[in-house]
């Protein structure tokens, strides 16, 4: 292995961007990357005469980069300098294992706190509840009332705690398993997959819905390899189009002051996290089912059977008030 001083960041940026896409990165995510990147090279580069992508990788002591980012945590949240620092780091690591720099400057260079952040459920006791039974009534005010399809979107979300990128990726045959030991199949976040039970409430829901979009759009619109969940044209549903229809659920339910700010469909999750805590449910058993980020490095120590997971959402007491909405099977 050997330094190569004299490589400029635009081109190592570059390359380092190329490395981490073999990983699958979402857009946002290499955008978020290259941002930060740019950012702190452009504070580099103001002590001098280069432009920031014109820079020399030898030029990034630790003193200058230190420097550089008590420039850049002045104006900014301490979250958003933790990302940039890992950014830097990554891209650091990247650069030695690669044999252009011979050591990484980052752990010379201070980083702020982060706090993990505070769990957002809806507020209010019986706000689940309520919810659910607005949704499930058609109102006449709507336009194409599809209230099968809303509840459903309720359910996995409140029942099953699936992030909004795991339920735009759900296929129908996502929802599997024998009765009884019903689950839902997720890809979770980074790939990650894992297996979520759901409750006989959660499955006749679902089934209602499909049943309901086979009236509206034919059998063939839900062939095991379509998506779970469609709009009104019967195409899959995105991103924006889950966010509106989460946030007029709310509207309907007459709730929107019970949803914390900056969680609208999060919420939902975080509720069922709340309500699986309160319900007795181990944190091992909450990492598991929510897929946590930390939970690869947490799987030597923490070990929990299908059953035991199964029992957690089962004593999760949303099931319960879903269980008199859902058409019987």
């Amino acid at each position: 292995m050997h330094d190569k001083p004299d490589e400029t960041i635009g081109t190592l940026i570059e390359e380092f961007l190329t490395a981490r896409a073999t990983r699958k990165p979402s857009p946002h995510t290499l955008a978020a990357y290259r941002r930060d990147l740019a950012t702190v090279a452009g504070l580099v580069a103001a002590d001098g005469d280069a432009s920031p992508l014109h820079l020399t990788i030898g030029t990034l002591s630790p003193k200058v980069m230190r420097a550089a980012f008590a420039r850049f945590a002045a104006p900014r949240a301490a979250a958003s300098v933790h990302r940039a620092w890992s950014t830097w780091n990554n891209f650091f690591t990247f650069l030695v294992a690669e044999g252009v720099v011979p050591g990484n400057p980052m752990p010379a260079v201070g980083r702020p706190r982060t706090l993990l952040p505070r769990p957002k459920p809806l507020r209010g006791e019986g706000t689940p509840e309520e919810l659910l039974a607005a949704v499930a009534r058609a109102e006449g005010r709507q336009r194409d009332p599809w209230p099968e399809r809303d509840l459903a979107v309720l359910a996995l979300a409140l029942c099953a705690g699936l992030r909004l990128s795991e339920l735009l990726a759900l296929r129908v045959s996502s929802v599997a398993g024998r009765d009884g030991e019903r689950r839902v199949d997720v890809a979770g976040k980074g790939g990650r997959p894992r297996t979520v039970p759901i409750e006989d409430a959660v499955d006749r829901v679902l089934a209602g819905y499909l049943d309901s979009r086979r009236h509206r759009f034919g059998s063939r619109s839900v062939r095991p390899d379509s998506p779970l969940l469609v709009d009104r044209q019967g195409e899959a549903l995105r991103r924006g189009g889950l966010q509106y229809l989460v946030e007029s659920c709310y509207r309907r339910a007459g709730i929107g002051d019970r949803v914390p700010r900056g969680a609208r469909l999060h919420a939902l999750r975080h509720t069922f996290a709340t309500r699986l805590a309160e319900d007795g449910a181990s944190a091992a058993e909450i990492m598991r089912l929510l897929g946590h980020a930390s939970l690869a490095s947490s799987q030597t120590y923490i070990e929990v059977t299908a059953g035991q997971q199964r029992a957690a959402v089962a004593a999760n007491r949303t099931n319960r008030a879903l269980s008199g909405l859902a058409p019987p099977l």
